[in-house]
């Protein structure tokens, strides 16, 4: 794995952020930066990186040169974690529109399941380093 990992997620979204929570207390090594994809941060780096996000509903996953939306992302993400979470790689089986269908299904949904915030998600003092601003 690259030592410049960023992870871009829907910084409103409860379920994202606890995503984002989930993967900070899992990630023991520090490899992952996180960003909002509404920040100035994430716009800046998706420019430079010649992408653009088509929605917050779609997390980006960018790892060294290469970088991964949707379902992939969130394999990758799993993946590159360690330990027991490598199983996951087991739905790249899985063809990419039908892992990408079920990801959008639960992504326009998860405001109703989870509720939204009024405001990004920001960080700790304990994490601050953690994220691009």
């Amino acid at each position: 794995m690259s030592s410049t990992s960023l992870i871009l997620f829907d910084g409103v979204c409860n379920f994202c952020c606890g995503w984002v929570q989930f993967l900070i207390r899992v990630d023991k090594k520090e490899r992952f930066k996180f960003a909002a994809l509404q920040s100035d941060a994430a716009k800046r780096t998706l420019t430079a990186h010649g992408l653009v996000s088509e929605s917050p509903e779609t997390v980006i996953y960018l790892r060294g040169n290469r970088y991964f939306y949707a379902s992939t992302a969130v394999l990758e993400i799993l993946h590159d974690i360690g330990g027991v979470w490598k199983i996951v790689l087991i739905f790249k089986l899985i063809p990419r529109f039908i892992r990408d269908a079920g990801y959008r299904f639960f992504a326009s949904r998860r405001y109703k399941l989870f509720g939204k915030k009024t405001s990004c998600m920001l960080s700790t003092p304990e994490n601050e380093k953690r994220f691009l601003l």
